[in-house]
């Protein structure tokens, strides 16, 4: 029988090699337009991830944003509300975003216009976390119904993430989760890594989001 692992450790090498090398020609663009700060998103489905977004854009000023999804334009023409540029990238059954499905569509988002950029990545905890599209930050979103220990189980994305927002607050009195026990879990996978607590629906804490937001930006 043969062996054909070492095969397909060299493509995914090579994979994540053309990736890193388009995000750092992402990150070029992105910094020639002078954008403060590009912020990749990431959470489960149903995290709150596009309600964060309502939430923290009218907020900020000229903000820009790349909605990723498997498919459908649902949450871009949710936030095509907010008036800002929002341009839908559907990946046709891909778990993640990659720099190149950025790249292609970069050439048609009015970067000029924008100083904070978001993208919204596929709801998934594990894919989107090995590609860089070329952000600044990784932010990672995570909902109490989600329950205490998903810094446990999926500790890559804690680890790469600069800022964890704990969205649904107004939900703890109903999903029986210990905030406290999960934070202590999520600084026991990174110790430096910053935690906002948010409700969307009551609006706590969204403007200390949008002042770490600011503080996370180049300039």
């Amino acid at each position: 029988m043969v062996d054909d692992a070492p095969k397909r450790i060299e493509i995914q090498d090579r994979i994540l090699k053309e990736n890193e090398e388009l995000a750092e020609e992402n990150k070029n663009l992105y910094r020639g337009h002078d954008i403060k700060g590009v912020f990749n998103l990431i959470g489960s489905p149903g995290a709150g991830k596009t309600s964060l977004l309502e939430s923290i854009i009218p907020r900020l000023e000229k903000a820009g944003i790349i909605e990723g999804d498997i498919a459908t334009a649902r949450d871009a023409e949710r936030v095509h509300a907010l008036s800002v540029p929002v341009l839908q990238i559907n990946t046709m059954g891909a778990c993640h975003l990659d720099a190149n499905m950025l790249a292609q569509v970069l050439p048609d988002f009015p970067l000029p216009e924008v100083n904070y950029l978001f993208i919204e990545n596929v709801g998934n905890l594990v894919c989107p976390t090995g590609y860089d599209l070329g952000e600044d930050h990784k932010v990672v979103v995570l909902s109490l119904p989600e329950g205490e220990d998903k810094a446990a189980k999926y500790p890559a994305i804690f680890r790469a993430s600069t800022l964890c927002v704990l969205n649904k607050l107004d939900l703890e009195p109903h999903c029986g989760v210990d905030v406290e026990l999960l934070e202590e879990d999520i600084r026991d996978v990174n110790p430096d890594l910053d935690i906002c607590r948010v409700s969307c629906e009551s609006g706590q804490g969204i403007d200390e989001l949008v002042e770490k937001l600011k503080q996370l930006s180049r300039r």
